[in-house]
């Protein structure tokens, strides 16, 4: 009878733990939330770089006229990457800047590489946005993002 107290005393205390850190907002996301939604059809010749592995494309408010769901922190728009397996979408504003210095910098797309023209740092798309060199520790804000043969949807609420 003990053991069984014990094991569901364990099995309700690691269900509220991980109940309470899933609803936790990820430390490293610095910049801060705006609301994004927006759907693009691959069928669109204007996408047609993400039809290939390794492709991207860059999102922002006059892209086919999706507005400010498209236009990510400050405008700056959002980087579109296919991955091997899914695709992933990113905010275009450098976290380094944003933390350190409370500045609104644009990342520039170079092959699966975003890099920050103002500190250098190297984002890698491959893996979450995260910085390979230079000084910034932040990993780009990820959005979420759905695929079904056809229509990429990107979100975040």
């Amino acid at each position: 009878m003990y053991k069984v107290l014990k094991i569901r005393f364990f099995l309700i205390t690691t269900i509220i733990v991980f109940s309470f850190s899933s609803c936790r907002k990820n430390s490293y996301d610095v910049i801060p939330d705006v609301y994004v939604d927006f759907t693009i059809d691959l069928y669109d010749p204007q996408f047609v770089n993400l039809t290939a592995i390794g492709g991207s494309d860059t999102i922002d408010a006059s892209t086919n006229n999706l507005g400010y769901r498209a236009a990510g922190f400050d405008g700056n728009g959002i980087i579109l990457f296919s991955g091997p397996d899914a695709y992933y979408a990113y905010d275009r504003t450098c976290p380094h800047d944003y933390a350190v210095n409370g500045l609104s910098i644009k990342v520039k797309v170079d092959f699966t590489q975003a890099v920050c023209p103002k500190c250098g740092t190297i984002y890698e798309l491959l893996v979450s946005g995260t910085p390979s060199s230079g000084i910034g520790r932040y990993p780009l804000k990820n959005y979420k993002t759905s695929f079904d043969g056809r229509l990429i949807r990107v979100w975040n609420k």
